[in-house]
């Protein structure tokens, strides 16, 4: 540890003090490269991973340094490479995540709609494990949603979690002080509780995300009408089986599966299945999405400290 303090301390001295040098305690993002996955014909299918957590948070090293970038950034990345390659003709989510932020799930959406419609091509969604609230809001964007035959979806709804922490502070005997130009300006700090008519706002904000969701699955989802999906939109997941026969979903299969139905309805015979990553990362196989190196970032710490994390967040997420 004394030695790691030690080259630290060196390398602030070195960068002070001149006007070249540069130290970096953490591994920098390299840009994307292409990865074939399968498939030997000219014609290719971009697979684009959503996975996780839906946010545009960087993820950082305990240096501050960015060790990966947000998804947010990392999709609107990937299409931009995918625009220049004229030899795409299909795209292939791949979605294994809960969901998350309600504006980071839009704008994904958003994104991927943008670039089919320039490209002119179709979207296929294969949902792994979960693709719930924002990961189904984001499979939106697919002209054929196909399922994994063990697969969960659906959570169709809105959250958000207001932390009050007022009653602890007073047990420790910690008090606090708030200036504001109006009596709403803090109503959603975790320093107090909400009044009558501040849980009326805040339920009024969640409806109309709510809305907005049904909307978008009305939009798509040429088999579903708005009556139909207010009562699937009730918060609760689907197994495969019951998301197809509620029409969630087009069908149940693999990711083979998904990649053939993209080779039968393109009339490519032989797809060949690529994807965009960065030097490091292992990607040999339609399922790869873990790390190369066995080595373990111990600067990638995460110790809590981000204050932010204590205001609430508008998700589309399911937490069970």
């Amino acid at each position: 540890m004394k030695n790691f303090i030690r080259i630290a301390i060196i390398g602030a001295f070195m960068v002070a003090f001149s006007g070249c040098a540069s130290f970096n305690l953490g591994p920098s993002i390299k840009p994307l490269k292409e990865k074939k996955l399968m498939g030997k014909g000219s014609d290719k299918v971009l697979l684009l991973d959503i996975q996780g957590i839906i946010s545009n948070r960087d993820q950082r090293a305990f240096t501050g340094f960015p060790i990966k970038k947000g998804m947010v950034e990392t999709v609107r990345e990937i299409l931009m490479k995918a625009e220049e390659d004229d030899n795409i003709k299909a795209l292939l989510l791949r979605i294994n995540s809960p969901g998350g932020t309600v504006t980071s799930s839009d704008i994904i959406y958003h994104e991927i709609m943008s670039y089919k419609k320039r490209k002119k091509i179709k979207v296929y969604v294969s949902i792994v494990d979960v693709a719930a609230s924002g990961g189904y809001y984001i499979a939106m964007s697919g002209d054929t949603l196909m399922a994994h035959p063990t697969s969960l979806t659906g959570s169709i709804g809105v959250i958000a979690v207001k932390v009050n922490v007022s009653g602890l502070m007073q047990k420790i005997g910690i008090g606090w002080e708030v200036v504001k130009s109006g009596d709403k300006k803090d109503f959603l700090s975790p320093l107090r509780a909400l009044t009558a008519e501040e849980k009326v706002l805040f339920q009024q904000t969640i409806d109309n995300f709510h809305k907005r969701f049904v909307a978008t699955i009305v939009k798509n989802r040429s088999d579903l009408n708005l009556e139909t999906v207010r009562k699937l939109a009730d918060g609760r997941i689907y197994n495969s089986d019951q998301a197809l026969e509620a029409k969630l979903i087009d069908a149940i299969g693999y990711l083979d599966d998904t990649v053939k139905l993209i080779g039968k309805e393109t009339n490519i015979k032989d797809p060949k299945v690529i994807t965009y990553h960065r030097p490091g990362e292992y990607k040999s196989n339609l399922y790869s999405s873990l790390p190369n190196s066995p080595n373990i970032n111990l600067l990638n710490i995460d110790l809590g400290l981000n204050l932010d994390r204590a205001s609430p967040h508008f998700m589309y997420l399911w937490m069970p």
